[in-house]
């Protein structure tokens, strides 16, 4: 028997399930759910498999505005080996998979546009081979980047990526996540060292061959780059090896203020040119020092703002504070804040990172959706200027907030979710901003991934032939298209399916 792709019926109770026929792919077949449904309890226990509603709607959404599209069915596994092995039962009964860590995304990435099972991986929770003399550790996709930053806090080391939410470190690789320490450490792109991936059929592979974790290799093809990004379309991520930083000796945050974006964005291009290792430096317009001062109890000056921090020794320190302050007066930066003590350094990225709950605190009721968009550091100043006179004239409630020392910004849209002409208005200006992006030479998302709401961009950036060789990949990995389906890349047509 068959299981039907997309396993539909299981949106009921399963008592109520009996076989049916179906219509798949213009084929119809039998179909037994009760009996695939022991199959996956066969194998991660009868608590390991879950159809109620409730929980198959929390597994079918994430943080963006995606709308809700549930699995028919949740399993929980423990191991790479169950993951591998309801893998080959989906690839056999044609049940597309998709992979879910904590839900923190934006781009609609989990969504079950086909139905089908979700694979959760919070059980699959160790932190496995820690090699401190190397600066490196495995760790399962259950693992959060908090939780391993905290195993790791008598170590000396720690690992800096760091995009706000306390997200899956597998989940992380997956949509090539960054954050705040971008500019100095790297994206996930430079810190995975090695992947263990299930693909669709449940083959297991080792991307830089199993157990290996060296700092380079120049040995084939860098497939771990090729799942590093993937968002889950071409197999799951079950363990990933990851560079460790040491902690530094000392940090130093500082909050200086500008009369303009184009004084604040110059000084951040002048600062990375004076080859200032800076940690982050994080751009905040005058609407979003608004919205923090408000939730987070603050009295910085509404003006475009820059948040910046340095690591190193005591010494170094005080050469790139100097020069920092040297070039943000030379732009007319002023109210210079320095902060060097752990409270209130923690207390003013604590008020960057809850930039989003400040936002949507500016409308109560109303939802939040962030943007995303990368472009060359000499092209920001011109792209921040254009999107804050398109907000304006739309009359849309947008809070900039960037990591500008990488070209990377955010709009934190603030919509009323009712209002039809407002929700338009919000999507052709994330259109506009976007193209415009791409225009000066940039990304459609720095980091946020493509998700859903971004596969016709992809296609605008990267060209026909490109994204031609990236569904040849897909199809080779995954020819019957059993992998997060619909994300990323265009569907397949049905007669590449069936070819």
């Amino acid at each position: 028997m068959l299981l039907r792709r997309g396993l539909r019926a299981l949106s009921c109770n399963l008592s109520s399930f009996h076989c049916r026929t179906i219509n798949s792919w213009n084929l119809s077949r039998s179909l037994g759910v009760e009996n695939v449904l022991s199959q996956f309890k066969s194998i991660c226990s009868e608590d390991g498999v879950s159809v109620g509603q409730a929980l198959r709607e929390q597994h079918g959404r994430d943080e963006s505005m995606h709308r809700c599209c549930a699995p028919d069915a949740v399993v929980f596994p423990r191991c790479v080996e169950e993951v591998s092995a309801l893998a080959k039962l989906c690839h056999l009964y044609h049940v597309p998979m998709i992979p879910f860590g904590t839900g923190t995304g934006l781009e609609g990435g989990v969504g079950a546009l086909e139905g089908g099972v979700c694979f959760s991986l919070r059980n699959m929770d160790k932190i496995l081979d820690l090699h401190m003399e190397d600066f490196d550790v495995t760790v399962e996709p259950g693992v959060t980047r908090k939780t391993l930053n905290t195993y790791l806090r008598d170590t000396g080391l720690w690992f800096p990526v760091d995009p706000g939410a306390d997200a899956s470190l597998c989940g992380m690789a997956a949509t090539s996540a960054s954050g705040t320490n971008a500019v100095r450490y790297g994206t996930m792109r430079e810190n995975v060292l090695n992947l263990e991936v299930v693909l669709a059929d449940g083959t297991i592979i080792h991307t830089a061959g199993k157990g290996r974790r060296p700092r380079k290799t120049a040995a084939g093809y860098n497939l771990t780059n090729l799942f590093v990004g993937s968002e889950g379309t071409l197999g799951i991520i079950t363990k990933t090896t990851l560079r460790l930083y040491g902690i530094p000796e000392a940090m130093v945050s500082a909050v200086c203020t500008f009369p303009s974006v184009q004084a604040a964005v110059d000084s951040t291009v002048q600062i990375l040119q004076a080859g200032v290792p800076i940690a982050r430096i994080e751009f905040l317009d005058e609407v979003m020092m608004d919205a923090c001062n408000r939730y987070s109890s603050l009295s910085y000056p509404v003006n475009p703002t820059l948040f910046l921090e340095f690591h190193g020794s005591e010494g170094s320190l005080e050469e790139q504070v100097k020069t920092t302050e040297d070039i943000t007066q030379s732009n007319d930066g002023s109210n210079f804040q320095w902060a060097q003590d752990a409270e209130t350094r923690n207390r003013l990225w604590a008020a960057r990172h809850n930039a989003w709950y400040a936002a949507q605190a500016l409308r109560p009721g109303c939802k939040a959706y962030s943007t995303d968009v990368c472009v060359p550091l000499s092209q920001l100043p011109q792209i921040i200027v254009e999107t804050k006179e398109d907000l304006m004239k739309n009359n849309l409630t947008g809070p900039i907030a960037g990591h500008v020392g990488d070209g990377n910004f955010h709009c934190l849209m603030v919509v009323d979710p009712n209002d039809k002409d407002e929700l338009h208005r919000l999507h052709a200006f994330t259109d506009r901003l976007a193209r415009r992006a791409l225009a000066l030479d940039g990304t459609c998302t720095g980091e946020h991934g493509v998700g859903l709401g971004k596969r016709s961009l992809l296609q605008e950036e990267l060209g026909c032939n490109t994204i031609n060789v990236m569904q040849s990949l897909k199809h080779t990995l995954d020819p019957k298209n059993l992998m997060n389906p619909g994300k990323v890349l265009l569907p397949f047509s049905r007669e590449s399916r069936q070819g």
